[in-house]
Order: structure tokens, then C-alpha cells, then sequence
């Protein structure tokens, strides 16, 4: 059979998935972006080589994650606050790291093609759920590499270990290894949001643009966790986050929330109060939870970055 046409439109109807796919590798959108560029260029040179013994964005998917382990080479793996030290206090230092240092959110619309099917798109958030990346990033680059290919793209193991430059059992011997890495991380709640999540979630925005801390914390598990990138702090217990939102976090009352989508889930661009008047960028906050109260709280205060790439609006203008 011929192999299927490398065109520029045929490549570039595989963005999504690719983008979703340099996200897991890097934990971060803009990187991504840059890789997925990168493969695109790289398979439009070489679309010669392309035999069609496997599908068009297979191939694609192998030559994105020699990209990626390419940017890997020259950099350390991306965190979180919780990984990093143990649980702050509310008098604690704030201590910022660099931009380069966190796993970042990635919008929904940047990896769910609109093109597939209800199913595919579910699979497409599970993928990018924020627990489920910062897993990976625990990973060695191959080892997530491994995993990735074979367990999400649907590579064989002689394909993923042709990529990789490796033999089928040590390609198998990394999978092993990585599976075994993953299975102590704790399972996610669902994507889609049942009827007691969506109530939630109604309560959480009404009680934090009320700015009711007692009400918000009434929301929360007794571990849920706050955590601000790129601040290295966290805090955990609904008594403890009481304490911060009433008092260092104060600034945030008569905050107003944006709603979007983050990484399979529910989120928020937040808007504090501008001494101009209106509402400026403050967080992007991605909420985990299930029906019961919110497990994590994650401000992601790089407005800056983020807010252009989940569309959200600059500034909000007074009532």
C-alpha cells in the first residue's frame, strides 16, 4: 500500500495530540509550542523518510518526543511547591523560583481536538491532568518517554524502542520500572463533573467572591493543600488556608473569578481589585475535588504568561 501523503495540512492536523503529547514530556505549554514547531519542521524535511508502515501521526509522535528529550538534555525536570520541601506555615518566607522551575497548567484547547469524538476528547483532558503530569515529571526523560509512547500514543515496544535508540527488553525493562513509579500515585477523580461537583464548584465561587473564608474552607478536605507557584510555599488543613486567606491573603477580597479549563479540569482566571478601578490579573487557580470538598488549590500567579494563552481578558472593567 502507498504510504499516506505527507502533506503541511495533514501534519498539521495532528497539533493537538502532538501538543498534548510535548506537554506530558515538558510540563510546559510554551515549550510545547516550541517542540511541536520544531517536529513539524523536522518531519516536513524529512517527509521523504515517512513509508507509511505506521500511521502519519505516529511517526509524528516518535520524532516530537526525540525533540523533547532533545530540550530535556539541557535542562532539569519541572516541579511542584509539594514536592519540593515540606508543608509551610503561614508565617513562612515566600520564596520564589524561576518560571522554568514549575509544571505549568495547559488550557483544554490547546490538546482536545474539536475535530474528534465526546470519547477521544475525555481521554484527551484525563491526559493532561495535572496529577498525572507531575507524576511523569518523577520520571527519568526516557522512562517517561517509554511510557508515554507506548501506553498513550499506542506505539509498539519495537517502535518505542527504535525511537528511543534502545532494545525491545530494555525499552520493556524501562516500562516496568516507570509503571511501578506510577502505581503509588493517588487515583484522580473523574474528568467530567457529576452533579454534586458542579454544586461544588457553585459554592466555591460564590463564597470566595463573597470573600466568606469560613464558607470556603468549609469546602475543603482535611488535607486539601493551597499552593501559589512560583512561590515554593504550601500550606495544608482548611485551619491553616483560614488563616492565610484572612490575613496575608486578605489582598484577594472583592476578587472576581473568570471561569476556563485547565489541564481536564475546572478553573479560574482571578481578578483582584485595581486602585484604578475594575479588576487586574491576579492567578490562574485550577481546583481538584470530587463531590465531597476540594482535595488542592493551585493559584498560578504568572498572569503575565498565562492569561494570553487561556484567552483571558487583560483587565476587567468596573460594574
Amino acid at each position: 500500500m502507498d504510504p499516506a501523503p505527507a502533506t503541511v495540512d495533514a501534519f498539521a492536523a495532528h497539533r493537538p495530540n502532538l501538543t498534548g503529547h510535548c506537554y506530558r514530556m515538558l510540563g510546559s505549554l510554551a515549550e510545547a509550542d516550541d517542540a511541536v514547531q520544531e517536529t513539524l519542521v523536522r518531519a516536513w524535511r524529512h517527509r521523504d523518510r515517512f513509508e507509511g508502515r505506521s500511521a502519519v501521526g505516529t511517526w509524528l509522535h516518535r520524532i516530537a518526543t526525540n525533540v523533547c528529550l532533545d530540550v530535556l538534555r539541557t535542562r532539569k525536570r519541572r516541579s511542584r511547591p509539594q514536592l519540593l520541601g515540606p508543608v509551610g506555615t503561614i508565617d513562612d518566607e515566600l520564596v520564589e523560583r524561576a518560571r522554568s522551575h514549575w509544571i505549568e497548567p495547559v488550557p483544554d484547547a490547546a490538546v482536545v481536538d474539536p475535530e474528534s469524538d465526546p470519547r477521544r476528547q475525555l481521554e484527551q483532558r484525563e491526559q493532561v491532568r495535572l496529577a498525572f503530569v507531575t507524576a511523569l515529571h518523577q520520571l527519568p526523560p526516557k522512562q517517561r518517554a517509554a511510557l508515554l509512547l507506548v501506553e498513550v500514543v499506542g506505539c509498539s515496544a519495537a517502535e518505542a524502542a527504535e525511537t528511543l535508540e534502545t532494545t525491545v527488553p530494555a525499552l520493556n525493562s524501562a516500562l516496568q520500572r516507570a509503571r511501578n513509579t506510577l502505581a503509588d500515585r493517588p487515583a484522580d477523580s473523574p474528568t467530567e463533573l457529576d452533579e454534586a461537583q458542579r454544586a461544588l464548584l457553585e459554592r466555591y465561587v460564590d463564597a470566595f467572591e463573597r470573600y466568606d473564608v469560613d464558607a470556603l474552607t468549609a469546602l475543603m478536605h482535611e488535607d486539601a493543600t493551597l499552593s501559589m507557584p512560583p512561590y515554593t510555599l504550601w500550606l495544608r488543613g482548611p485551619d491553616t488556608i483560614a488563616r492565610w486567606l484572612a490575613g496575608r491573603g486578605n489582598g484577594c477580597r472583592g476578587s472576581r473569578l473568570v471561569p476556563t479549563h485547565a489541564c481536564g479540569r475546572p478553573a479560574f482566571g482571578q481578578y483582584r481589585p485595581s486602585p484604578d478601578g475594575g479588576h487586574d490579573p491576579w492567578a490562574l487557580v485550577l481546583l481538584e475535588m470530587d463531590g465531597e470538598g476540594i482535595h488542592e488549590w493551585i493559584s498560578f500567579l504568572d498572569t503575565e504568561a498565562l492569561f494570553p494563552r487561556f484567552g483571558l481578558p487583560d483587565h476587567l472593567p468596573g460594574a
